[in-house]
């Protein structure tokens, strides 16, 4: 079991800190950790967010526990060289195609969520989100026309396959909770969309236990705040699932709690947080660690097939919220040791 760790910049080594202390204290035999630099800080060691010796690092794991990657300092370089392409980076050369958000409230925290207590309490949900296709990694540029004026383009696109590939995915995990599956596009404006759905509804008849509904995307985006408790699965492409999934984190109340998994062929994965690396808090020890622990169960699952282990931590941080101990996003006053210290307690 060889998890490369790459922390990256802001709180990203201070949350990981704590995820990797509860992965030590499960004591899991042949587990090895192997820490490489991504983002700005290693673009300040090695001159390039990505360098190479992160990339074999990565090429010879079998997961990735990923912190977060973002320097505002670093925003005037070309964009190429800025931190966010190491994590671009990474789901190219690796093939992570899919990307996982659970969004669950904790019992307790309903009040947290800026929609009303009965309507957060219900939420229970996953987004499935593309990651390699969509106007992130289509063709695009800037360039002037006849009369003069700028303009700037993103080609969207997707083959059919790409869509074919992240729908099975989607049923698969349907079938895993409540056999329902939403996709979302926008079918009535982009023929992007339209391919989308009309690959879903062709792979949707290997699933007969799987119901599938579609629905547009601003229709989705509505549904998510009125009745966020009626989705079960969406499965949606790049651009739209990077802004839904935001979204629902905030519906249940804090990015702090949200973990992520972003999948390849096989047992592959890279897991990190949905949060970003936060520089107004970074170095006070005031970040909180939970979305990174979780992000860990998620590792152990997916990756690893640990579901004891895996499910071990997430009840742990369960009951840690239930005991009061929150980080300042929750309104509470613990730092992120005393979270990570109180995990452990309880794991």
């Amino acid at each position: 079991m060889r998890i490369a760790v790459f922390a990256g910049d802001g709180i990203g080594p201070e949350v990981t800190e704590q995820a990797v202390r509860v992965l030590q204290a499960l004591e899991i035999e042949g587990m090895e950790l192997v820490e490489g630099d991504v983002g700005g800080a290693a673009y300040r060691r090695h001159g390039h967010p990505l360098p190479e010796a992160t990339l074999d690092i990565a090429r010879s794991a079998d997961a990735i526990l990923f912190g977060a990657v973002g320097d505002f300092s670093l925003d005037h370089l070309e964009r190429a060289l800025r931190p966010e392409q190491a994590v671009l980076g990474l789901r190219k050369e690796l093939g992570l195609f899919a990307n996982l958000r659970p969004a669950t409230v904790f019992k307790g925290l309903e009040d947290l969520s800026t929609l009303r207590p009965e309507v957060s309490g219900k939420i229970d949900l996953l987004i499935v989100r593309e990651l390699n296709g969509d106007v992130y990694f289509g063709e695009k540029g800037t360039r002037t026309l006849e009369d003069g004026r700028r303009q700037g383009w993103d080609m969207m696109s997707y083959a059919e396959d790409e869509v074919r590939r992240i729908a099975h995915a989607g049923f698969k995990a349907a079938q895993g909770r409540s056999g329902r599956l939403c996709s979302v596009d926008k079918a009535n404006v982009l023929e992007t969309s339209q391919l989308w759905r009309d690959v879903m509804i062709e792979v949707s008849k290997e699933y007969p236990d799987v119901e599938l509904t579609h629905m547009y995307v601003d229709n989705a985006a509505m549904q998510l705040v009125k009745n966020p408790g009626a989705f079960d699965v969406i499965v949606t492409g790049n651009l739209f699932g990077d802004i839904l999934s935001d979204q629902a984190s905030m519906c249940v109340g804090s990015i702090g709690l949200l973990a992520s998994a972003s999948l390849a062929e096989g047992k592959f994965g890279l897991y990190e947080p949905i949060h970003g690396s936060a520089p107004d808090i970074a170095g006070k020890a005031l970040a909180n660690p939970m979305a990174t622990i979780l992000s860990a169960a998620m590792l152990l699952r997916h990756s690893f097939g640990l579901e004891e282990q895996a499910a071990r931590i997430e009840a742990a941080v369960a009951a840690t919220l239930a005991d009061g101990i929150k980080g300042g996003d929750l309104g509470g006053s613990a730092g992120t040791k005393e979270i990570g210290d109180a995990v452990l307690a309880r794991l």
